[in-house]
């Protein structure tokens, strides 16, 4: 079977039985690339490479200056795929099987202060009901450190404002409820009250957040902002309050997640809330705890 049909194979795998979520599928498709074109360098089908093989692609890959979080989920792609191919019979053995990640988390997660959160929400001029979907997004992302894929399917009736949560749907279709605070449940009652009509215009849509393009005149179904969109929309914001980190979504996500810990929130409270099916990906986020027991023993130890 050739390189593109045994990868297909997996793909399929990983969409219809593992139902995993589509931008995952799209990653594990890339490293799969990368795998076939390794394989193509070498003159060998990939169910003939070996263990050597593999670590030298893990080589190549960190020499080519990819960050340890990326190289760490082709590794998991390549060991999840060779054991496809043991399952499915066509190799009796993975070369894969003890395939380890470069030791990863090296680079911590960039996130904010809280004051820079609070300059970079006060930037939406809330005069205008772009402004107000701007807040209300900004607000309700650092409010519950959702995915900015989740956060963008977000529909009116997922959230319940009364009661202070959201059922969000995360990767590989799983639901969950998040708590949101009333800080951000205000700016989204005032966003559906006075700003999501004003950019819909005649045109209806299903999700929350709507994009203002076309400046809601005409019928039709009105579009859901974009990943790119949203990302374009906080840049800007983030230039127009000074903050020289670079600034995506995720970063808020970072920043959620490090201020609840930061404050002694639960590791486990935030593992539910953050959507990690596995503890040891929340785990990064102690490097909180870490700062703070050096900061402790800076102060108090009486020899530091």
């Amino acid at each position: 079977m050739s390189h593109t049909a045994t990868a297909d194979a997996y793909l399929t795998h990983l969409t219809v039985e593992r139902r995993l979520a589509p931008n995952s599928v799209e990653s594990y498709a890339r490293d799969l690339a990368l795998l076939g074109e390794f394989a193509a360098g070498k003159g060998a089908r990939l169910d003939a490479l070996r263990r050597a093989d593999l670590e030298e692609l893990v080589r190549q890959l960190m020499s080519e200056g990819r960050s340890p979080r990326s190289v760490a989920r082709a590794v998991a792609c390549y060991r999840g795929f060779y054991r496809f191919l043991v399952v499915d019979g066509r190799l009796t053995s993975s070369p894969a099987e003890d395939l380890r990640p470069p030791r990863a988390w090296k680079s911590l997660p960039r996130y904010l202060s809280v004051e820079d959160v609070d300059r970079l929400i006060a930037q939406p001029d809330v005069s205008i009901p772009r402004g107000l979907r701007d807040r209300a997004l900004i607000e309700l992302l650092y409010a519950t450190g959702m995915r900015v894929s989740e956060l963008l399917g977000l529909r009116p009736a997922d959230v319940n404002l009364d009661a202070s949560y959201l059922t969000c749907t995360g990767k590989g279709g799983k639901q969950r409820i998040v708590p949101i605070g009333e800080e951000a449940a205000s700016w989204v009652r005032r966003y559906l009250r006075e700003g999501r009509g004003a950019l819909l215009g005649k045109r209806s849509g299903p999700r929350l957040f709507v994009n203002a393009r076309g400046g809601g005149v005409g019928r039709g179904s009105a579009p859901g902002l974009t990943r790119v969109g949203f990302w374009k929309i906080l840049k800007g914001y983030a230039r127009q309050a000074g903050l020289e980190t670079s600034i995506s979504p995720h970063t808020l996500r970072h920043s959620f997640a490090t201020h609840l810990l930061d404050r002694g929130a639960d590791l486990r409270a935030i593992q539910l809330m953050l959507g990690h099916a596995d503890l040891s990906t929340t785990q990064i986020y102690t490097h909180v705890l870490e700062q703070r027991m050096r900061a402790v023993y800076d102060r108090f130890h009486p020899r530091p």
